[in-house]
């Protein structure tokens, strides 16, 4: 592990939600949640290793876990795809400092060692083509996946993406990629806080992965969010916020303008 501190800001007062966004995203990334959620918590959003104003800093799994909470502290943890990934390791490593989790289009790793050796090579790969062509060009066959097929253009945030390095990307996926991640799904039975799921409906895949994890959790609770595909947050913000708010303070009512999950 290089580096160590992550970058990231702080809005609001209250008590404290962490924000990790997904790979080839920075902090900024979270702005249409984190905007709205400063009027009633302290939010951190956070650059993840090789990203953002942390480009400079290399960590697999367990060590970016280890600096996002020496990062953010005792709070509820909210991470999208492989910011999900980082704070359940994050939860599992540090239980006394995540309060709550919220894992968003998250998995809990690749059971078959085949297929994650596979992943491993297939994310090489990508690294390698990062290297080659530059960032734009990489991110213009990024966005252009299956996965992003909801996700509206105006909303991807192409711009902001185009702010990390190649190198920072590169070191992301080769130590930190989901192929590098060793299977965690005999282990979420230690989760003893309360954790939200949240997958979009339109994402079949990770609605099952979600299923699957909150069979195995025992404070989980899981919403699939209509209309949504895998960038859930950025595709129905009002809906992710009722379901996340609802989360944090069930007696509360949701944030103004949020409307309901399903």
């Amino acid at each position: 592990m290089s580096g160590d501190a992550l970058s990231s800001t702080v809005n609001g007062v209250g008590e404290r939600v962490v924000l990790v966004h997904g790979f080839t995203q920075t902090a900024r990334s979270w702005h249409p949640i984190a905007d709205r959620l400063t009027a009633r918590f302290e939010v951190i959003a956070v650059d993840a290793p090789g990203h953002g104003g942390s480009a400079g800093v290399t960590a697999d799994l367990p060590g970016a876990a280890d600096l996002l909470v020496a990062t953010g502290g005792a709070a509820t943890y909210v991470g999208y795809s492989m910011g999900a990934r980082i704070c359940l390791h994050a939860a599992l490593a540090h239980p006394d400092q995540v309060e709550r989790l919220v894992l968003v289009s998250g998995t809990a790793g690749i059971d078959d060692e085949a297929e994650r050796a596979s992943r491993r090579d297939a994310d090489e790969a990508l690294a390698d083509s990062i290297e080659r062509d530059g960032v734009e060009r990489f991110l213009d066959r990024w966005l252009a996946q299956p996965l992003f097929a909801t996700l509206p253009p105006a909303t991807a945030g192409a711009e902001d993406r185009r702010r990390n390095s190649a190198s920072g990307l590169a070191a992301s996926l080769r130590h930190a990629g989901t192929g590098t991640q060793l299977p965690l799904w005999d282990r979420l039975g230690e989760l003893a806080m309360p954790v939200l799921l949240v997958a979009g409906a339109l994402d079949a895949k990770f609605v099952v992965l979600a299923q699957r994890m909150a069979g195995l959790i025992p404070k989980a609770q899981l919403v699939a969010v209509p209309h949504a595909g895998h960038t859930v947050h950025l595709e129905q913000p009002e809906r992710f916020l009722h379901a996340l708010t609802h989360f944090l303070d069930p007696a509360s009512p949701p944030v103004r303008g949020a409307c309901p999950s399903a």
